[in-house]
C-alpha cells in the first residue's frame, strides 16, 4: 500500500468519525432545546451554583432523551465515541450538555472500551468540571470501575492524585471506591485519606466521611478502628463515617 493510499484511508476514517460525531451532537442539542423549560433554568443554576446556564431540563427527561439518542446514533468506533464525549463537554453552552456527555460515557453498549486509556479523558472532565455534580459521578462510576479492573495501572495514579494540588483530583482519589464493597483496597483508601486528613476544605472532609461511611456498610469493624485510631479526622469526616455504626 502506498503512502498516498494510507493517507487517503486515514482521511476517510477521520471524516467518518467527524460525521458520526457531528450528527449525534446536533441531535443532542436539538433534543435538549426542545425539552428546555426556561422557568426552571434559573433555579437549577442557582441550586448548583453554576456559572454555566441550564436549559431547565430535569434529570428524568434528560435520561429519556439520552436513551433515545444513544439507540438512534450508535458510535461504532472508540475514537468517534471519545470525540463525541469531548466535543459535547468542551463546547457545552448549557450544563445539561455536559450531563449528557457523562451519560454517554456510561453506556453499556460501549463498556468494552473502558480501559486505562480513557483515564486522561475522565481526568479532563474532572478537572475542568471542578464541581461535585460532575466529579462524584465520574469518580465513583467511571474511575472506580477502571481501578477495580486495572489495579496495577490505576492504583499509582490514584496515589498521585491523592497529593495533587487540584482539589477535585484529590476528592476523586478518596471517593473512587464508593461502590467497591468487598473489593475495596483498604491500603489505597487509607493512603488517600491520610494524605488529605489535615485538609480543611469542605469537599475533602465530606469526601473522607462519605468514603468511610460507604465502606462501613461492608466492613463496620474496620471503619470503627480506622476512626478510633485517626484522631486527626475532622468532626465532619468523623460524623459522616460513623453515621450508621
Amino acid at each position: 500500500m502506498s503512502v498516498g493510499s494510507r493517507s487517503f484511508s486515514d482521511m476517510t476514517d477521520t471524516h467518518q468519525i467527524a460525521s458520526a460525531s457531528t450528527t449525534f451532537l446536533a441531535a443532542a442539542r436539538a433534543g435538549l432545546a426542545e425539552l428546555a423549560d426556561p422557568a426552571k433554568a434559573p433555579d437549577m443554576q442557582r441550586y448548583m451554583k453554576s456559572e454555566m446556564p441550564f436549559r431547565g431540563v430535569p434529570s428524568p427527561e434528560r435520561r429519556v432523551l439520552g436513551k433515545r439518542l444513544f439507540a438512534e446514533h450508535v458510535l461504532s468506533d472508540v475514537d468517534a465515541w471519545r470525540a463525541t464525549v469531548l466535543s459535547l463537554w468542551r463546547d457545552a453552552e448549557y450544563r445539561e450538555e455536559r450531563y449528557l456527555a457523562m451519560d454517554l460515557t456510561g453506556q453499556r453498549r460501549y463498556s468494552s472500551w473502558q480501559t486505562p486509556a480513557l483515564l486522561p479523558m475522565y481526568e479532563e472532565l474532572i478537572v475542568t468540571g471542578a464541581w461535585w455534580d460532575y466529579v462524584d459521578e465520574l469518580a465513583s462510576r467511571r474511575v472506580g470501575p477502571l481501578l477495580r479492573a486495572h489495579r496495577p495501572e490505576i492504583d499509582p495514579i490514584m496515589r498521585r492524585w491523592a497529593t495533587d494540588p487540584d482539589l477535585w483530583r484529590r476528592r476523586t482519589s478518596i471517593i473512587c471506591q464508593l461502590g467497591a464493597k468487598e473489593d475495596t483496597d483498604t491500603a489505597l483508601l487509607t493512603y488517600c485519606i491520610e494524605a488529605n486528613v489535615s485538609d480543611r476544605d469542605f469537599f475533602i472532609r465530606k469526601g473522607i466521611g462519605w468514603a468511610l461511611r460507604q465502606f462501613a456498610r461492608t466492613e463496620p469493624a474496620w471503619v470503627r478502628t480506622f476512626v478510633d485510631t485517626h484522631t486527626e479526622l475532622s468532626p465532619l469526616s468523623r460524623k459522616e463515617a460513623t453515621k450508621h455504626l
